[in-house]
């Protein structure tokens, strides 16, 4: 009898969970339209999430190229001014030598030496205009040289800007996608009633426990027992200390996290920087075995790298989900996992 009366719960559970949500569609949408059932809500909430995850991925890394771009102007600004400066104290010195050869009375060096009439003045002479010639023709080979450098710095100057401007338009768009999709989740969140979000947060629960218990169950926790490194550690440790922050997309601390905010912030605490995003840190970082990963390791998710988390060990990650919710542990395979990378390797 107790096991009929268990398996008569966890049918009255999965109907409570995935039953017709009314009040949800009631205000907007047809009423002749089918209700939409709660897990269909949870995936469509999930979805605007995710495209706002991707947003967060596009936005954070213009963000990061624009600070470079904005590093390199500054930069070449510098080197711009630097030329300047070198080219006009060498044509001062080209001036200098002009009024000099003036004050001579204006013949060519080599004249002045014919008419001279003394033999060793005229070998003196004569290494004195080798000598000058020399200088002459190195200050017009550096002031060329200057000149070109200049106008290299101006170009690549002007096409940073260019980059710059292209990353900031980059910015907005990807800022008013994620503004745009969050809005709709809240939207679809805040319309249905407390219970409904309560089943809602329930149906959460059990896809990450029934994604993770199927990843168990492949056995693979019994493959994974690498220790961490010195630097491993001390990441987890500055992830493990976040948990409880909100979730905030672009931050990066120290308040607030989104994904790769968090786990790029802990490798740094670690001593050791690694790119911002978790699309670079897929494609840039160092890709290891599932079942050789060890705590420090960054897990990617989804086929388009668009999340990560820091694997603590026994199965666990710790992440900053989504907007909404705060940092915290949960199963490693609690959502589709794309592959490992290693920041230490």
């Amino acid at each position: 009898m107790n096991r009929r009366r268990r398996a008569a719960a966890a049918i009255a559970l999965v109907c409570a969970l995935t039953m017709p949500v009314l009040h949800a569609t009631a205000a907007h949408a047809d009423p002749h339209a089918p209700k939409k059932s709660l897990e269909e809500v949870r995936q469509e909430i999930d979805d605007l999430y995710r495209r706002a995850g991707a947003a967060t991925d596009a936005y954070n890394l213009a963000v990061e190229e624009a600070k470079k771009q904005s590093a390199e102007i500054v930069g070449l600004a510098k080197s711009i001014v630097a030329g300047q400066e070198k080219i006009d104290k060498l044509k001062a010195q080209a001036g200098a030598q002009a009024r000099e050869q003036y004050r001579s009375g204006g013949l060519p060096v080599g004249a002045q030496m014919m008419l001279s009439g003394d033999p060793q003045q005229f070998l003196d002479g004569a290494d004195r205009l080798r000598a000058g010639q020399q200088a002459t023709s190195n200050l017009l080979g550096e002031l060329n040289q200057t000149q070109d450098d200049l106008a290299a710095y101006t170009k690549d100057a002007g096409t940073n800007w260019t980059k710059l401007e292209a990353n900031r338009i980059k910015q907005a768009k990807s800022k008013k996608q994620i503004t745009e999709q969050i809005a709709a989740a809240k939207k679809l969140e805040s319309s249905l009633e407390k219970e409904e979000l309560a089943r809602l947060l329930k149906l959460e629960e059990a896809q990450e426990y029934k994604a993770q218990t199927t990843w168990l169950s492949t056995g693979i926790l019994n493959e994974i027992n690498s220790e961490a490194s010195a630097q491993g550690k001390k990441a987890v440790q500055f992830a493990a200390a976040q948990m409880g922050k909100p979730y905030v997309w672009g931050a990066e601390g120290p308040k607030s996290y989104d994904c790769s905010g968090l786990t790029s912030q802990a490798w740094l605490a670690a001593g050791h920087p690694i790119p911002r995003t978790s699309q670079e840190q897929w494609a840039q970082l160092p890709h290891v075995a599932i079942k050789d990963m060890r705590p420090g390791d960054l897990i990617i998710y989804f086929s388009d790298a668009t999340h990560v988390g820091m694997y603590v060990g026994d199965g666990a990650i710790v992440h900053a989900p989504r907007p909404g919710r705060n940092v915290t542990m949960t199963g490693a395979g609690s959502m589709p996992i794309l592959g490992v990378v290693r920041p230490d390797k």
